[in-house]
């Protein structure tokens, strides 16, 4: 059971391992309208299961919490939960993401928490793309005490390990190669996604029926904590709102699978595929 507890702790940090406006403090600005057409929505939850063979591990859920203006530049305030199911053997996982994500779905802002029955620790990355720095802060809560502050150097833009789940959202269904920014134990790696137009269905036990869906595959070219490391693959509704459905990830013990088990999105329904 040692496999199932490093597995999945690997994937949890799939949401850590990927990127990151130097202020103390993040300040939260006025609240922007909706845009119709866009594929991030304001209000939406996705919820997934993760699995290891037949084990269900736990839960992953994203949630786009606003869209606001803050020091002159959109953002979207999305956040994502990972935590273990009770009763898995050795994992007891529970954890939170915040990113900042900017129109050009790259990361102004990232934080994590680590919550154990010890100690909550936390990590924060802020970019500060004009003046080419990002700071990052590490410490824990109650009692608060920070044990890293530091300022690294970027001259471009970087995704964090929650914003690159949007960023391949806003570019499914696109014929085409890129490599993607991505910085990873506080070193600037990258990220190779191929997406692709190419049309199938998926199955998901949540849906009575084969779902439309388009693909994209990859490989994370660094070997991040507890394995995290290679080739993946992932398809997302073939719509206007690029829902993600399925995704497959290596790690050095085997593979996981991250299945949509639940969502609140207003107006979306898997679309059917051969429709």
């Amino acid at each position: 059971m040692r496999r199932l507890s490093l597995i999945f702790f690997s994937l949890s940090f799939v949401l850590t391992s990927f990127s990151l406006r130097p202020e103390n403090k993040l300040e939260y600005g006025k609240n922007i309208n909706f845009i119709e057409g866009e594929k991030m929505q304001v209000g939406e939850v996705l919820t997934y299961l993760v699995k290891y063979s037949i084990f269900k591990l736990g839960e992953i859920k994203f949630k786009v919490l606003n869209k606001k203006e803050i020091h002159g530049r959109t953002v979207y305030n999305t956040l994502a939960y990972i935590d273990s199911y009770e009763g898995v053997p050795f994992v007891a996982l529970h954890q939170i993401y915040e990113s900042m994500i900017n129109r050009d779905f790259y990361s102004d802002y990232f934080r994590g928490i680590v919550k154990s029955e010890k100690v909550t620790t936390y990590t924060e990355y802020y970019f500060d793309y004009d003046s080419s720095k990002v700071r990052v802060i590490k410490g824990r809560y109650d009692p608060k005490e920070v044990w890293t502050d530091s300022i690294g150097t970027v001259k471009k833009e970087y995704e964090d390990g929650l914003s690159i789940f949007y960023f391949a959202r806003i570019n499914s269904g696109q014929n085409k190669t890129v490599s993607v920014p991505t910085f990873v134990n506080e070193k600037k790696e990258k990220t190779i996604i191929n997406f692709s137009d190419d049309v199938s269905g998926i199955s998901i036990d949540a849906v009575d029926y084969e779902i439309s869906c388009v693909k994209l595959d990859g490989e994370a070219q660094f070997v991040s904590i507890f394995g995290l490391t290679g080739k993946f693959e992932g398809w997302f509704s073939n719509d206007n709102a690029s829902i993600p459905i399925l995704a497959k990830l290596h790690v050095i013990l085997g593979n996981i699978t991250v299945e949509l088990i639940n969502w609140n999105r207003e107006g979306w329904e898997p679309p059917k595929f051969g429709d």
